[in-house]
């Protein structure tokens, strides 16, 4: 044992000794190359192994290099290849990076699995493992159904890349579109390094930075769930899927409803798990408690390629992590709560509860029928946090009272009992606008005693996709029409003397962008309600084994040269009266000891919009990336820009590159995109 990585233990004794290769490079059919790191059992030429495959865009030699450090060497150390790549265009990888999940990203992985399988130390079994961009295309990768690859386990994913990705949620348009476009637009133009790939790197940079495209802008002229979103979502032939999966979330990360979907609809060996946290490893991820996530994976790879008869599968097949009442913060360290789990899902166990929406709030029986009348000013949504927080920063919904009091609220009388949710909550109701175009927003909220309102869950219809995401239809102003509203998968025990709070609104900024006119809606009660997914607790709970404490190789020894460090500021501006949300995140200086490399960066994201006034929004977001090493030093910046009309979009963007102190690329971008009922 020889030190932390947060509250994990690094470990730096294995069961077999272990041997990194730092430079691999894995050869393609078209003559490219993809740079890939390796670390190997020391004995696994003679006695072969499994190799376990992460495949990403995000450089293996510096931005991962920690991250990669912790995982890879802990799983050859109990005798498996690990092995991280590059994809095409990304890090020391020849090529272009040209768009997420492309076909050509599939097929070079599935030259990669075969090339691994090949090896005289695989023993022929591949696992995939990833988070984030990882989980999509271990998913996607699993549907091609490469022989070697026997199972994977996927983290922080999603089955659906149009109504459950950074793009769009219930067709309404989310402003991460332009805020995650402009971080790979950032991070295709990156550099490789030059003490891999030689004299060439200047060629193979000045490539990236003429040929990366504007990647927001791409993604927002396809406004509907057209085949450009069905490429890569599994959702579309889930039987495809025939190797074991591990499908991993965290309730605070943007990803979790994912986990719940794949698991009701695959028909492979398949388990699941969500805990209280953001975008990270479970082994360090934050809201905590975190778990000995490794161990976990291992067992999974040892049953699925190495044939060990562990027991995992006997084990339920749904395992979470059940939220206490808890004290709405922009970050929490830990989530209080306990472990659950059910033996399959959909589980028998769970019972729908409706609760109605009447004039006086939420009832166990519908009430007389009424209009009540919403309309939100555009800054309701500033205290509402990110889409995907990561935690590493305060990104996570705080204190609603202030949202609750400028939204259409029915609560509960205080609990007598407590309640406990596991699943999505549903809203059903009849709904009339004033406008063809226009948003409903659902909030599910736990009400302390003393007023303070938790966001527990939410969900967001743009009412023009009613019958569906891939042919909207403008709203006639008057008509009433019925709309379902599917809030977020969620595990939540509303505690005794609590209320809960179903508020809606007609807008959320700056999660999702405002429609192109202020919208009075009307709300019909009577019927209107809420279908909760309550599951009584059980016996069997308390004697679920607990997950081991975390563990993780030792990290990459690296020197924190400028620590990283976040703001997040929400303001009005007193000469104009905008309403202005401020988030700056500060990635720190860091120098890797192995490879000399220094990487800075950081990113910078401003949101402005008036109370009445939704053609006032606009955006803006720039990153600021610095890698280099000696007298090789470059340094890349691109800022994106975005406001709409009523009837168009606005996208700009600017790419500026420098090495040294000379600008060696500058492009500008400047689309309009017609607004498709967003």
């Amino acid at each position: 044992m020889a030190g932390y990585f947060g509250r994990a233990v690094a470990l730096d004794g294995f069961s077999k000794r272990v041997r990194e290769i730092e430079n691999l490079w894995i050869p393609l059919s078209d003559g490219s190359r993809l740079a890939a790191r390796m670390w190997l059992p020391d004995d696994a030429e003679a006695t072969s192994v499994p190799v376990i495959l992460e495949y990403l865009p995000y450089r293996k030699r510096d931005m991962t290099a920690v991250i990669d450090s912790l995982m890879h060497p802990y799983f050859a150390g109990h005798g498996y290849a690990a092995v991280r790549v590059d994809i095409r265009g990304s890090g020391d990888s020849d090529g272009l990076l040209m768009g997420e999940y492309l076909r050509q990203e599939q097929d070079d992985c599935l030259e990669v699995i075969a090339w691994l399988s090949r090896q005289p130390w695989c023993n022929g079994a591949v696992g995939m493992i990833g988070i984030s961009w990882g989980g999509f295309n271990g998913l996607q990768l699993a549907a091609r159904q490469p022989p070697a690859l026997k199972a994977i386990i996927t983290l922080c994913a999603t089955d659906d890349r149009y109504s459950d990705d950074v793009h769009f949620m219930g067709g309404a348009l989310l402003t991460d579109n332009l805020r995650w476009g402009t971080t790979l637009h950032a991070f295709a133009a990156r550099p490789p390094d030059p003490a891999l790939v030689g004299e060439r790197w200047r060629s193979m940079w000045l490539q990236r930075l003429h040929q990366v495209p504007f990647f927001a802008a791409e993604w927002l002229r396809h406004q509907r769930r057209d085949s450009f979103w069905l490429h890569g979502s599994v959702c579309e032939d889930y039987a495809a899927i025939r190797c074991a999966v591990y499908a991993v979330g965290g309730w605070v990360d943007g990803y979790s409803n994912a986990v719940p979907r794949l698991l009701a609809k695959l028909a492979c060996p398949r388990k699941g798990l969500v805990g209280p946290w953001g975008h990270q490893m479970p082994m360090v991820a934050v809201p905590g408690p975190q778990i000995g996530f490794l161990q976990e994976a291992l067992r999974w790879w040892d049953k699925w390629l190495k044939g060990a008869e562990n027991g995992i599968m006997d084990e339920p097949m749904l395992r979470v992590w059940m939220q206490e009442d808890v004290r709405p913060a922009a970050l929490h360290c830990d989530i209080p709560g306990r472990w659950i789990a059910e033996p399959q899902w959909p589980s028998p166990f769970i019972l729908a509860r409706r609760l109605y929406l009447t004039p006086g709030g939420l009832a166990e029986s519908p009430g007389p029928e009424a209009s009540l009348h919403l309309s939100s000013p555009e800054t309701v949504g500033v205290l509402g946090g990110i889409w995907c927080p990561h935690d590493i920063f305060a990104d996570e919904p705080s204190d609603q009272s202030d949202e609750d009091a400028k939204s259409l609220c029915f609560d509960t009388d205080p609990l007598h009992e407590r309640i406990e949710i596991l699943g999505a909550p549903v809203l059903d109701l009849m709904v009339a606008s004033d406008r063809p175009n226009a948003k409903l927003v659902a909030r599910l909220c736990d009400v302390h005693p003393d007023g303070v309102s938790t966001r527990i869950s939410y969900g967001v219809l743009n009412l023009t996709h009613r019958d569906g995401h891939a042919s909207p239809s403008p709203l006639n102003p008057g008509q009433q029409y019925c709309a379902k509203v599917q809030l977020n998968d969620t595990a939540y025990s509303f505690a005794p003397g609590h209320r809960m709070r179903v508020a809606l609104s007609s807008a959320y900024w700056p999660i999702i962008w405002p429609s192109p006119e202020g919208v009075v809606l009307t709300i019909i009660t009577g019927n209107a309600c809420i279908s909760l997914p309550v599951r009584a607790p059980r016996a069997e709970d308390a004697s679920l084994p607990p997950f081991p404490p975390p563990e993780v190789a030792l990290a990459e020894p690296h020197t924190i040269l400028r620590p990283g460090a976040g703001s997040r500021t929400v303001c009005r501006e007193l000469g104009t009266g905008e309403t202005v949300s401020i988030i700056h995140d500060d990635y720190g200086h860091v120098r890797m000891s192995a490879t000399g490399i220094e990487m800075a960066s950081t990113r910078h994201t401003e949101y402005r919009i008036s109370d009445r006034d939704p053609l006032s929004a606009r955006m803006e977001s720039r990153w600021s990336i610095e890698i280099g090493r000696a007298d090789w030093q470059t340094r890349t910046v691109v800022r994106s820009f975005m406001s709409a009309t009523p009837d168009s979009f606005r996208l700009r963007a600017e790419l500026d590159a420098f090495e040294q102190d000379t600008s060696i690329c500058s492009r500008h971008w400047d689309c309009v995109i017609p607004r498709d009922l967003a």
